[in-house]
């Protein structure tokens, strides 16, 4: 089995793969006060009645975090083959931006993906703490992309910055008018970050047009 992590910075997604399959996922709360044996406990409770893991692959958007989590798969992995994708590492995916260091590990593995499942060109969107859009070339290049503030982070500030709103749950009004607080919320958080996400792959697609899929 490989054990695939991918610690975000709200949530770590974990997935156990056998072969091309998912066997079983988790989604837990990113912690960067946890040290390396906190965190073994987390991982060794989740795998319990697991198979055995044959195999870790890693990737982190939280410095603090990778640190701990490199940490733990030395001390309690060690004897288990680990790829870590950072900075540096050969992923075979050539970064065609002005400082590919800064390009996030989660983004390369989304475009090595992508160009693996649909080929290219192809857009990539990614909803976490930030909302992100990448660029695969037909060939498989990193092209760059768009970032913005994501679903989550957009509703907190909101709920804290105004003292009449509060966050509201994530559901589809009835109706994109909204007739009351909570489902004019609701409208505009759904519906206008599906706009967002709309117009910004129309005009990606002005640039480098046609595309052979949307991944999300």
């Amino acid at each position: 089995m490989l054990l695939a992590i991918d610690v975000g910075n709200t949530n770590t997604v974990i997935g156990l793969y056998e072969g091309q399959s998912l066997h079983k996922s988790w989604r837990i709360k990113t912690d960067s006060a946890e040290t390396a044996d906190e965190l073994v406990l987390t991982y060794r409770g989740l795998l319990q009645q697991e198979p055995d893991v044959s195999g870790i692959a890693l990737c982190s958007t939280v410095p603090g975090v990778l640190h701990q989590m490199r940490l733990m798969v030395d001390r309690y992995f060690a004897n288990i083959p680990i790829v870590i994708v950072e900075p540096g590492i050969k992923t075979g995916v050539p970064i065609l931006t002005d400082n590919p260091k800064e390009v996030g590990a989660d983004r390369i593995v989304n475009t090595l993906a992508a160009h693996h499942l649909f080929g290219g060109p192809c857009i990539v969107v990614d909803f976490g703490t930030s909302t992100n859009l990448d660029v695969v070339s037909h060939t498989g290049e990193f092209l760059g992309g768009a970032l913005a503030p994501g679903i989550e982070i957009s509703l907190d500030a909101l709920a804290e910055r105004a003292a009449q709103l509060r966050k509201v749950e994530l559901v589809v009004p009835r109706s994109v008018i909204g007739k009351n607080t909570v489902e004019a919320l609701q409208s505009g958080v759904i519906y206008g970050f599906a706009g967002q996400v709309d117009g910004l792959v129309e005009r990606i697609i002005e640039e480098i047009g046609p595309v052979t899929a949307v991944v999300a």
